[in-house]
């Protein structure tokens, strides 16, 4: 790699074998170092004027700070200009409708002696694997929530020493991360869907598309294509015009985003529930909700901007409207039916 830094040591090899005749092909064979790289330090090299014994005399600390500074200049003021704007394109680029020419023509507007588009473009590209180097899903406003239940549990006190363990859902909108979370008696299908209901009108809005896990209260059969939903669920998601899409079998990424999302529950909402005692499920959901509000607008990490503040610039206006009227669960029943003789 051409821009790659070379120690002092190998520095000096390098100029000893160019003093020595050496070509920049052998010198590249002979150190395992790119002819590029060598290219560029004996560029540095000629153009200081010094001869080989003056570079020789050279302190290790005077041939960093001759050599190394030279070979990676400081930043134009275009591209000082260009890194300044990347954290808010690439927030632009998660509405809707939001494209990278219309950012660049915003961007050129603004600075008229900026970089090109395959520039531009490629800036951005490297912001967002430097912030996100594992892999970076976008997430469009208004596109998903994601669900899941905690693998910890919350108790409730009964009174006489005894604690009674309580289910935890969490739910996040991809794009925001705006986060709701509530304590439920269980994960029945009962359970799952008044609190992905209450997420809904949390969120005062509704995306196009729910998330889960392979819950069997949401999904019936869990399949890496194809899985079957459970049908009251899928009721609850056609109520209130989703579409419900489960996470595949062994594809945890496919729902990284809320399970961070509990590991954060743990750290910014668990741990202030820890010491206190609660009787029922108003008074725990009451704190829950306190916490749930100061974890939300909290600025996030390395950003300056919290869940809140970007939900209500972004996506709050493109979601869906909530349906006026509430989902009422349907009860079920198989029932055998008797064949009567009517002539008896």
């Amino acid at each position: 790699m051409s821009n790659k830094t070379i120690s002092m040591l190998k520095l000096r090899q390098v100029i000893r074998l160019y003093n020595q005749g050496k070509g920049t092909k052998a010198i590249a064979g002979m150190l395992f170092i790119s002819r590029n790289t060598i290219k560029k330090y004996l560029h540095i090299f000629l153009s200081s004027g010094l001869s080989y014994e003056a570079f020789s005399a050279m302190s290790d600390l005077e041939l960093s700070q001759k050599f190394l500074v030279a070979a990676h200049p400081e930043k134009s003021q275009r591209q000082v200009d260009l890194e300044a704007q990347l954290p808010g394109i690439c927030r632009e680029l998660k509405r809707k409708g939001v494209t990278k020419e219309m950012l660049y023509r915003q961007y050129i507007e603004k600075y008229p002696e900026g970089y090109g588009i395959s520039r531009f473009c490629g800036s951005i590209r490297l912001y967002l694997a430097q912030h996100r180097p594992v892999m970076h899903i976008e997430h469009k406003a208004g596109d998903k929530m994601y669900i899941d239940f905690t693998g910890q549990k919350l108790h409730l006190d009964s009174g006489d020493g005894s604690k009674t363990e309580v289910e935890v859902f969490v739910a996040i909108l991809g794009c925001s991360q705006l986060t709701y979370v509530e304590a439920v008696a269980s994960q029945k299908k009962e359970d799952l869907i008044r609190t992905c209901e209450n997420a809904l009108i949390y969120f005062e809005g509704v995306p196009l598309v729910v998330v889960s896990d392979n819950l069997r209260a949401a999904v019936t059969k869990g399949s890496k294509y194809e899985a079957v939903l459970n049908e009251s669920f899928a009721c609850f998601a056609e109520h209130y015009s989703m579409t419900v899409l489960p996470a595949r079998a062994y594809k945890p990424r496919d729902k990284s985003l809320v399970e961070g999302a509990v590991k954060l529950v743990y750290k910014t909402i668990f741990t202030k529930l820890d010491k206190r005692i609660f009787y029922d499920l108003s008074s725990l959901n009451a704190a829950i909700r306190v916490a749930l509000e100061i974890h939300n607008n909290t600025p996030m990490y390395k950003r300056e901007y919290s869940r809140r503040q970007q939900f209500e610039e972004i996506e709050r206006d493109v979601l869906q409207d909530l349906n006026p009227i509430r989902y009422e669960l349907k009860e079920q029943a198989q029932l055998t039916v008797w064949k009567m003789d009517i002539y008896a």
